[in-house]
């Protein structure tokens, strides 16, 4: 665990039975396809999406088929289901990154869903000069290992304490990857300590908040609107997401 870790617990268990609003957000997600096809459309880029612990790249295909449809160069991590940090796993992601930006001549975003987040936060810090941008989805880098449910799931499936972490993979969790990082985050999130999931705003960092479970998040219409929304700035003229006008309706205010 970093040095900085903040001390909170886990969500409450209240909101960890709401987490099977997920199925309701994934219809939400197809039901909101017209007006989510007003999103920003994309220049190409490539973006290497990540998912969340135990699961795999089914769980994160209607994100990346949104973004292919967006006109991205969309890849899923490749490694079956997510089970943490195993042997191998660490450097088939970074292999993974190297060869999308050497076929592509470009550099790469990253989205990363829960433990995905975590490990895109980590690559970024690794291979700035590759790493576009970062996108986290209910990552919970700023807290404590054990500010989640599902902390002995982690230990359970990886073979690793859920606060060992290796410095060799980055650095420090809660360190921020020095290149455009967004945090996605929802207060109701039953999984991960809200807390835990904001980014420290910076001239390159900053939080989003929706209104989400945990399970749901990577298809919430909210925040496939503002992933895309991200990943539709020009390289190297990142700003701040506006919240001005309808979005003031649908994106709390993260520092409410």
């Amino acid at each position: 665990m970093s040095a900085s870790a903040h001390a909170f617990g886990p969500p409450s268990k209240l909101l960890m039975l709401l987490e099977g609003r997920a199925l309701h957000e994934l219809g939400a997600f197809v039901a909101a396809m017209p007006l989510l096809s007003m999103a920003p459309r994309g220049d190409g880029h490539p973006v290497l999406v990540l998912p969340g612990l135990v699961a795999s790249d089914v769980s994160t295909r209607p994100l990346r088929s949104f973004l292919k449809g967006k006109g991205y160069a969309v890849s899923g991590w490749q490694q079956g289901r997510n089970l943490g940090l195993r042997p191998g796993v660490q450097q088939s992601m970074v292999d993974l990154v190297e060869q999308m930006n050497d076929s592509h001549g470009r550099k790469i975003s990253l989205v990363g869903w829960s433990l995905g987040g975590l490990y895109a936060r980590q690559l970024a810090k690794m291979m700035p000069d590759r790493v576009r941008s970062v996108i986290t989805l209910g990552s919970p880098f700023a807290g404590s290992p054990k500010s989640t449910n599902a902390w002995r799931v982690y230990e359970l499936a990886s073979g690793r304490r859920a606060d060992e972490e290796d410095l060799r993979f980055g650095g420090h969790l809660s360190e921020p990857p020095p290149v455009p990082t967004t945090a996605i985050f929802s207060r109701s999130d039953g999984v991960c300590a809200w807390q835990g999931c904001k980014e420290k705003p910076s001239s390159i960092a900053e939080s989003i908040e929706v209104e989400s479970s945990h399970c749901g998040m990577g298809h919430h219409p909210a925040a496939v609107y503002a992933v895309a929304d991200r990943l539709a700035q020009p390289e190297g003229e990142w700003q701040p997401f506006d919240r001005s006008g309808w979005r003031s309706l649908v994106f709390p205010d993260p520092h409410r």
